[in-house]
C-alpha cells in the first residue's frame, strides 16, 4: 500500500498530512521536518484535505468529508469513530465519550485512545476536555488545543 506525504502551511505552523489510497493516515504536527514518504505529483486525498483544512481555518467549514483511514485496535477506532461525531463548536469529556461507546467506566483508557488520535483537528480530539471544563493534554501541545477551541467559538471559560 503506498503512503504519500505532504505538508500544509496553518495558524499553528506546517502540519504534515499523510495518506494511503485508502484515505488520511496521520496529521502531524509542526515538528522537525522529516522527508516526504512519496514525491507524487499530485494525490487526491491529500490534495482534498488541504483545501478543508485551509477552509477550516478560515472559518469556512464545520464538517469535514476527506475519506479517513486510521489504524488501531478496535477500541481505538470506536472512540476515534465516537470522536468523529462531536459537533463543531462543542466539548465533550472523556466521560461522555465512555458512555458514548458504551463503556461508562472507561474514561481512562479513552483519554488514552484519544492521545492516539491519529487524524487530530479532522478527528476532532481536541473537542474533548475535563469533566471540570479543564484543558487537558493534547499532543500537539495546550496552546493548539485552545486556538482550535478558539477557533471554534468552544473555549471552556473556567
Amino acid at each position: 500500500m503506498a503512503r504519500v506525504s505532504d505538508t500544509l502551511k496553518t495558524p499553528l505552523g506546517t502540519l504534515t498530512l499523510e495518506a494511503s489510497e485508502h484515505g488520511l493516515t496521520a496529521i502531524q504536527f509542526p515538528r522537525a521536518p522529516k522527508p516526504p514518504i512519496q514525491d507524487d505529483e499530485s494525490n487526491p486525498i491529500l490534495d482534498r484535505a488541504k483545501i478543508e483544512l485551509e477552509a477550516y481555518f478560515r472559518g469556512n467549514l464545520k464538517q469535514f468529508t476527506v475519506p479517513l483511514h486510521w489504524q488501531g485496535t478496535p477500541f481505538q477506532q470506536a472512540v476515534w469513530e465516537a470522536l468523529t461525531r462531536i459537533p463543531f463548536g462543542e466539548t465533550v469529556s472523556y466521560r461522555d465519550i465512555a458512555k458514548l461507546i458504551d463503556r461508562p467506566r472507561a474514561a481512562r483508557p479513552v483519554g488514552g485512545a484519544v492521545g492516539r488520535n491519529p487524524l487530530p483537528i479532522i478527528v476532532p480530539c481536541h473537542r474533548v476536555i475535563g469533566s471540570d471544563q479543564s484543558l487537558t493534554g493534547f499532543t500537539g501541545g495546550l496552546w493548539i488545543k485552545e486556538q482550535l477551541l478558539q477557533l471554534e467559538g468552544a473555549l471552556p471559560t473556567t
